[in-house]
C-alpha cells in the first residue's frame, strides 16, 4: 500500500493543500490546533472507516464554506487508484472516478492503521471501543465481513423494537423467529471472524509488548463471548421474556469484549496509564503485522501525536517496527523524530502546509 499524494480543499481548517508523499516516512509538524491531525484524518477516511475522532460528516466542511473535497492517488495490489470524497450537505464518494454508495466501499482497497492518544480507550474504555477495533481491522481484510455486521445490526434493531411488544402481544413471536434466525446466522460468522483475527493478533502481541516494555512485562489477550455462537439462537428464544422487560437484546456479539492481562493481572482494572498506553500501541502494531501477513501488503501507518507521550526507548522501538511501512507521523517538535534518515517533513500552520 502506498499513498502517492493528496489534494485537500475546505476540509476542516485546511483551505487548500496539495502534497506528494515519501514512500516511507512523512512527518507532519506544527503547533497544536494548526491542522496536523486533519491531514491524518483525511487520509484515514479512505480505508472505509469513519473518523477516528468520532466526527460526523457535517463537521468535515471548513467553516463558512459550502463545498470541499479530499482526493488521493494510491497504489494497492500493484495497481494505481484514485479516490475522492466530496463534502457538502452530504458526503459523496468516488473510486477510480466511479461513484460508490458509501466510503465503506473503500474497505479492503486501501488498508491503514491509525494510532492516536485516544487509543488508551481501547484498554480502559467500554467494550464498544474494543469491538470497533476488531470490526475495522477485519473489515479491511475481508470486506464481506461488513455485510455480516450490517445484517446483524439491522436484525438486532428490529428485534429490539419487536421485543418491547412481546410482553403485551405474544403473537409477535412469529416476527421474532425471523429476526432471531438472522441474528444467529450473522452473529455466528462475526464471532468466528473476531476469534480468528484475535488469534492472529496473539501470535504477535506478546513479543511486541515484551519489547515495548523493555522486556519486563508479559501480556495476554482473551476474546470474551457473551454467548457461544452455537447456542445463540437457543438463548435468544429463551431470553425473550427477560429481554422484553429490559427492552433490548441482551446476548450476541454486540455484547462481546476483549480482556487484556499484564503479568496475569487485568490491564483495565489495575494497569497504570503508561501500561495501558503500551498495550494499546502494541495492539495496533500487532494489527499492522496481521494485515501484512494476511494481505501480503504493508498497510499505511498513521501515527497521530503519540510519540511525544513516550520515552526515547519506546519511540525508537516504534520507529524501528514501522520502518518497512509508509508512515505518517504528526508532532509538535520535529526533534522527536530527528533520528530518522530520509523522508519528508511538512510544516502546518493555520491550515496551510509547507
Amino acid at each position: 500500500m502506498l499513498i502517492k499524494n493528496i489534494k485537500i480543499k475546505n476540509f476542516r481548517n485546511i483551505e487548500n493543500a496539495e502534497l506528494s508523499f515519501d514512500e516511507k516516512m512523512n512527518v507532519i509538524s506544527g503547533e497544536n490546533a494548526q491542522g496536523k491531525t486533519n491531514i491524518i484524518e483525511a487520509l484515514w477516511l479512505f480505508c472505509g472507516a469513519k473518523s477516528f475522532r468520532g466526527a460526523k460528516d457535517g463537521e468535515f466542511l471548513r467553516f463558512g464554506q459550502k463545498k470541499g473535497y479530499i482526493e488521493i492517488i494510491f497504489i494497492s495490489g500493484g495497481t494505481e487508484h484514485n479516490a475522492r470524497i466530496e463534502v457538502s450537505d452530504k458526503k459523496t464518494c468516488y473510486l477510480d472516478s466511479n461513484s460508490i454508495k458509501t466510503s465503506g466501499e473503500y474497505a479492503g482497497v486501501l488498508r491503514e492503521v491509525v494510532f492516536s492518544p485516544s487509543d488508551i480507550a481501547l484498554i480502559d474504555g467500554g467494550p464498544d471501543k474494543r469491538r470497533r477495533f476488531l470490526d475495522i481491522s477485519i473489515g479491511q481484510l475481508y470486506p464481506g465481513y461488513i455485510s455480516f455486521l450490517k445484517e446483524y445490526n439491522r436484525s438486532v434493531l428490529q428485534r429490539n423494537r419487536i421485543i418491547k411488544e412481546f410482553k403485551y402481544d405474544p403473537s409477535v413471536s412469529i416476527l421474532l423467529d425471523s429476526f432471531e434466525e438472522k441474528i444467529a446466522a450473522s452473529g455466528e460468522k462475526i464471532i468466528d471472524y473476531r476469534k480468528k483475527f484475535l488469534e492472529k493478533i496473539n501470535s504477535h502481541l506478546p513479543d511486541i509488548f515484551w519489547g515495548l516494555s523493555g522486556e519486563k512485562e508479559k501480556i495476554k489477550s482473551l476474546y470474551v463471548a457473551n454467548e457461544e455462537s452455537s447456542m445463540l439462537l437457543e438463548r435468544l428464544k429463551y431470553l425473550r421474556k427477560e429481554d422484553s422487560l429490559l427492552g433490548f437484546t441482551s446476548v450476541g456479539p454486540h455484547r462481546d469484549d476483549i480482556e487484556f492481562f499484564i503479568n496475569g493481572v487485568s490491564a483495565k482494572n489495575y494497569g497504570s496509564q503508561g501500561q495501558k498506553r503500551s498495550v494499546a500501541i502494541s495492539l495496533k502494531l500487532a494489527s499492522l503485522n496481521v494485515i501484512y501477513e494476511l494481505s501480503g501488503e504493508y498497510p499505511v501507518c498513521l501515527l497521530d501525536d503519540v510519540m511525544s507521550e513516550l520515552d526515547e526507548k519506546r519511540q525508537k522501538y516504534i520507529l524501528n517496527h514501522v520502518r518497512e511501512w509508509q508512515t505518517f507521523i504528526t508532532c509538535c517538535d520535529p526533534s522527536n523524530v530527528e533520528r530518522l534518515s530520509g523522508g519528508i517533513i511538512f510544516n502546518v500552520k493555520n491550515g496551510g502546509v509547507v
